[in-house]
């Protein structure tokens, strides 16, 4: 495998599973075929009961110089955030992308982005559209590429994705398969937030990129290089299913109103964003009253 170079960074691809058993396979495959080939994969094993273990074990015994598979000590679940940041200590690469176990990257999604990360040496994240992936399962359900935020292939300064995208703000975030990091990032933002387990995990992502948001440039892309595959029993999926998302989503918000206050983000806009965000959520109906109002008082 060839070192870090300017012309050709080495990148870290960071996998974490558990139960994958049926899509890892292609996920990783992927990876493969990709038209940048200075890479490493990093699979972070979420304590699988299933044959994901073997699959990936079997991968990596293939190719000893480019994929590397870890676990928790004893074999044990701790949610995508912990496993991300057990990927993180193993990273060798200038640059660190993120593909979620059951998600699929177009052969030039590295290629795209290492090459903005050149044109762009200030920029921290770089993050595209992703399509959401509908007809893997049933190809009578039209695939829908949503692309993040409302202006791209621009550089966005902090804090102004904080308050332009979901959930304070109307834009669609991005997709973790999507985006790719400066591994110098993690001098100012410390990895992903490991509080984010259980019901309370699906805002994980959205914490560790508000982070960056709050502290970096980011390169927002038009392009769409990566799959995101909708599946009824992912965790979103669930959370959703059983009612717990309003939860998850007032954890985030809590957990960004006292990241501001540690951090002393002082920015007025973002707060009261955040104030109403938290309002609408815990009480949608008080909401769109106060919402009406300043309708009124501002027409």
């Amino acid at each position: 495998m060839k070192t870090m170079q300017t012309d050709a960074p080495l990148v870290s691809v960071i996998i974490p599973f558990f139960n994958i058993e049926n899509f890892i396979k292609d996920t990783i495959e992927s990876v493969l075929a990709q038209e940048y080939k200075n890479w490493e994969i990093i699979l972070i094993d979420d304590g699988s009961t299933d044959k994901s273990t073997a699959i990936v074990k079997d991968f990596a015994s293939k190719y000893p110089a480019q994929i590397f598979y870890m676990e928790h000590d004893r074999h044990t679940n701790k949610a995508a955030a912990a496993s991300r940041n057990l990927g993180l200590t193993r990273a060798r690469g200038e640059l660190i992308a993120f593909l979620d176990a059951d998600d699929i990257w177009l052969p030039n999604k590295l290629k795209e982005q290492v090459a903005i990360f050149q044109k762009y040496p200030e920029v921290k994240l770089v993050c595209e559209a992703s399509k959401y992936w509908y007809s893997w399962e049933n190809t009578d359900v039209k695939d829908v590429v949503t692309h993040v935020g409302f202006a791209q292939d621009k550089i966005y300064y902090p804090p102004k994705l904080v308050t332009e995208l979901y959930p304070l703000g109307k834009g669609s975030a991005p997709c973790p398969s999507g985006a790719m990091v400066a591994k110098s990032v993690f001098k100012t933002v410390i990895g992903f937030e490991e509080s984010f387990v259980g019901k309370d995990a699906p805002f994980e992502d959205l914490a560790f990129f508000n982070k960056i948001y709050l502290h970096e440039r980011v390169y927002v892309s038009s392009s769409c290089n990566n799959l995101y595959r909708q599946r009824s029993n992912s965790v979103a999926g669930e959370m959703k299913g059983f009612g717990y998302y309003a939860s998850a989503k007032n954890f985030y918000l809590q957990w960004l109103k006292k990241y501001l206050k540690t951090h002393q983000i002082n920015n007025n806009n973002l707060r009261f964003l955040l104030w109403k965000t938290i309002l609408a959520n815990k009480h949608p109906f008080l909401s769109r009253i106060i919402n009406k109002i300043d309708r009124v008082f501002h027409a």
